[in-house]
């Protein structure tokens, strides 16, 4: 039996919980209040978003780390090894593999970067005359004179962009040694935040929850552990498939040849963190090769791209993160979209992860409103024959 059916319907109970266009109309101004009020008072905020920064990058680092060692950690706690030992034993692996990467990996990043760049210049006129081949066929020559003037443009347009950052680089070489300073920080202080969110991040949320009330502790309780089972879902299955199509990449654009394979692929395991974007955006610099190489290079780079997709579409993805979150392809490309726009990079990294959380809080709530309100009761038979 319903909740409002034990008590008598007070004005508040039968005005607003159980009327359906009151309630529609309180949560827009609700939400119109909160945005009106955040843009008048933001200035009350910035101390906030200040101390945010400098706290922020540690804490999602050592979060992110944290949901990728946490379940080793648990599964040799359950063998009988002490947490503590296990803690340590993975961090003397972690700063091993970062020691193998940086003397293995990232020279081969850099001697592959500073080619590109090097050889950028020759690809370019490779391209140049490749498009001039084309635009010299009689199909183009109405509008080889407006390609013509656009490139005129392009190029001016081009210098006063470049002139612009040269300026704006100078002016902001204060700001630059200031990021540098805060990664600095982070990865200073992001070891001891990793360390004991292994050591004591199961009792984070009973600690929390103990401030509420009685009657909220279990319920609250259950909604963080929802969210987080959400988030490590995602961080966890999102980097696993990164660090697979990463390797997809760099297998297969070695064994075509291609030139770079390794911070191709890398880059594309990087990329690959964004949502159904990612894939994309690693196939650019790697077409441009392919053009670059000829029709028969570029070729195999589609294909090699198309055996990627198949089998991170078909085996890796429903394999690895399944159907946990249950978001739409649309609602992510529209929290992609959002996100980037407030928040940049970061925005689109943990635009997801964070809309899931808050998916969960807003389905509880509206749980609890549909055992508070009569609007969802089903109808009986008597209400159908009143009708």
């Amino acid at each position: 039996m319903k909740e409002t059916e034990k008590r008598p319907l007070s004005w508040f109970w039968k005005w607003f919980l159980n009327n359906q266009a009151v309630t529609s109309l309180l949560v827009v101004l609700l939400v119109l209040l909160i945005l009106f009020m955040f843009t008048k008072v933001s200035y009350l905020f910035e101390p906030i978003w200040q101390f945010l920064a400098i706290v922020g990058l540690p804490i999602i680092l050592a979060g992110i780390l944290y949901y990728l060692m946490n379940p080793a950690v648990d599964y040799l706690e359950r063998k009988g090894i002490k947490r503590i030992y296990s803690i340590f034993g993975l961090f003397i692996l972690v700063i091993g593999l970062i020691v193998w990467g940086v003397v293995v990996i990232v020279p081969k990043i850099q001697e592959q970067s500073m080619s590109f760049v090097e050889n950028l210049p020759g690809y370019l006129d490779i391209i140049e005359n490749k498009v001039n081949e084309i635009l010299s066929d009689p199909i183009f020559s109405q509008v080889q004179d407006q390609l013509e003037a656009s490139n005129e443009k392009l190029i001016a347009s081009m210098t006063d962009i470049i002139q612009n950052l040269s300026r704006s680089t100078i002016q902001n070489i204060g700001s630059f040694f200031g990021a540098v300073a805060t990664v600095v920080l982070a990865v200073i202080t992001m070891p001891f935040i990793l360390f004991y969110l292994l050591k004591d991040g199961r009792q984070l949320a009973p600690y929390f929850v103990k401030f509420l009330p009685t009657k909220m502790r279990k319920p609250s309780l259950t909604v963080l552990k929802e969210m987080n089972d959400q988030v490590s879902s995602y961080i966890r299955g999102q980097l696993t498939v990164a660090f697979a199509v990463a390797i997809m990449f760099m297998v297969g654009f070695s064994l075509i040849g291609l030139d770079y394979a390794i911070t191709l692929g890398i880059a594309a395991g990087f990329l690959n963190l964004i949502p159904y974007l990612g894939s994309f955006l690693a196939m650019v610099p790697a077409v441009f090769l392919g053009i670059v190489g000829g029709p028969v290079l570029l070729v195999k780079v589609l294909v090699v791209f198309v055996i990627e997709q198949t089998i991170e579409g078909r085996l890796i993805s429903p394999l690895v993160l399944g159907n946990e979150l249950s978001i739409h392809p649309v609602t992510i490309l529209l929290v992609l979209l959002t996100s980037g726009k407030l928040f940049g990079l970061v925005g689109v990294i943990l635009g997801i992860p964070v809309y899931a959380a808050a998916k969960v809080i807003i389905t509880h709530i509206f749980e609890w409103y549909t055992t508070v309100s009569s609007l969802y009761e089903e109808e009986t038979e008597s209400d159908v024959q009143q009708e």
